[in-house]
């Protein structure tokens, strides 16, 4: 019997598939550890844009058709910040700033942030467990031909256009999970890398001291699903941030990323031929059609998953 999954996340695929589980799931039965590498500073606010889209899902509250920000929100603040000259390139809505305002005061305070995803958590409903990667700073930054960026500049404000040289986690050589991150890992009976980003939204989880070697000497249930599509990434910049790292961009790049980490792939059929390539590393797979347009589609691909770990 199933009692708890792991859901290793960040993006906008990671979030389609824990929309799934969360209609077939009870919410205490899922954990979800979420990418803190995108967090970014923002006019003296700290702003998490994988942990306030995680809650905000849960809680009902996530704008579906861009997959951040709260739906219906206004942007009259960023609007009058406009007007007086203040950089706007990073859309803040009026409802999502309050969130903002919260976290950066109570960080201020000396509390953690996981402390303070919790107390979000609570006022919003939230029963499932929301665990950032660590307490500690960790950023990612890209190696590009204009310098070395966060992701949010490369992605946010120059629309992923600049080319990709290279990929830096700073921080995470000294960064440690919360205690609850690994006694979550310890107790689940699978975790699941969801179709995230594998550079930029699972590469940072996994660069935090403990959490990689914790997961290899587990020996629950470890699935992976990949982003990536017929050469091409469903969402996100993924398929160039692996070219720019020399990865094959398919499936099996993927599983190459994730060798020694999972004990299967889940990958679209229309990779099919890629199966007896991925089964060479040792890593098992299951095909299906793993686009998630719409409502059913989640639920159908999050039940499969759950099969596989039954």
């Amino acid at each position: 019997m199933i009692k708890l999954i792991s859901l290793l996340t960040g993006g906008t695929g990671g979030l389609k598939l824990l929309e799934g589980f969360l209609e077939i799931l009870p919410q205490d039965e899922i954990a979800i550890i979420v990418n803190t590498g995108d967090d970014i500073e923002f006019h003296g606010l700290h702003i998490s844009p994988d942990l306030d889209s995680t809650v905000y899902l849960i809680a009902g509250l996530l704008d579906k058709e861009k997959f951040w920000g709260i739906k219906g929100d206004t942007f009259n603040c960023l609007e009058m910040m406009e007007k007086y000259g203040l950089e706007t390139w990073f859309s803040l809505g009026d409802r999502d700033l309050a969130t903002h305002i919260l976290r950066t005061f109570l960080l201020r305070k000396g509390m953690a942030l996981s402390t303070i995803t919790k107390l979000i958590c609570k006022q919003l409903g939230v029963k499932a467990r929301v665990l950032p990667m660590s307490d500690d700073r960790v950023q990612t930054y890209i190696r590009t031909d204009l310098g070395v960026i966060s992701f949010q500049e490369f992605w946010v404000k120059h629309r992923g256009e600049p080319d990709v040289f290279g990929i830096e986690y700073r921080g995470a050589e000294k960064a440690n999970p919360p205690p609850e991150v690994i006694e979550t890992l310890t107790s689940s009976d699978a975790i699941i890398f969801g179709p995230s980003n594998p550079i930029t939204s699972i590469g940072p989880i996994l660069a935090v001291r403990g959490i990689k070697d914790t997961i290899k000497r587990l020996n629950c249930k470890k699935i992976a699903v990949s982003p990536i599509v017929g050469g091409q990434a469903v969402s996100g910049p993924a398929a160039k941030l692996m070219r720019g790292l020399k990865m094959e961009v398919s499936p099996f790049g993927v599983a190459l990323f994730y060798k020694n980490l999972i004990d299967t792939l889940v990958f679209d059929k229309r990779d099919a031929p890629l199966k007896k390539a991925v089964n060479s590393i040792g890593i098992a797979t299951y095909i299906t059609d793993t686009l998630m347009v719409t409502r059913e589609d989640t639920i159908r691909l999050a039940s499969e998953i759950m099969e596989l770990i039954r």
